[in-house]
């Protein structure tokens, strides 16, 4: 299973993503950590659908082998979302801007995430959340 934890800049997704993957036992990549691998840091249109790509990659090896992935990056438009291709979408709709300007002009929120998530978590909330998840996906 391929869970994409996505949001604007700062929204909370590595806080949860982590805090996820420590519950589900699964792996996990950050975006900001494979640019880092990549030293790629387009961040035009063609930068970003090469990231989704990417993350995917990375992702595809792990569903292939029968493991859950969790992948926590911005993922801003429908062609993005659309090149990674999540089995699950948590949407970290906390903040209604970033401090990227470019970020905050192409950013599109998902048309029907799994589950949006509209406040930050203390870690109570996020057992809440994570335990929906468990239901959701069956893990």
């Amino acid at each position: 299973m391929k869970i994409l934890v996505m949001g604007l800049p700062n929204s909370g997704k590595t806080h949860f993503a982590k805090r996820l993957s420590d519950h589900l036992r699964c792996a996990w990549f950050n975006a900001d950590e494979l640019r880092k691998m990549a030293n790629d840091w387009d961040f035009s249109e063609e930068g970003r659908v090469r990231q989704s790509k990417r993350m995917r990659t990375f992702a595809d090896f792990e569903k292939s082998h029968n493991r859950t992935v969790i992948c926590d990056f911005v993922c801003p438009t429908e062609e993005t979302r659309k090149a990674f291709d999540a089995d699950l979408v948590v949407y970290m709709d906390t903040i209604q801007e970033s401090i990227y300007k470019d970020t905050n002009d192409v950013f599109v929120p998902p048309k029907s995430p799994t589950l949006r998530i509209d406040k930050f978590l203390c870690d109570a909330g996020i057992e809440s959340v994570i335990n929906e998840i468990k239901q959701l996906t069956a893990i």
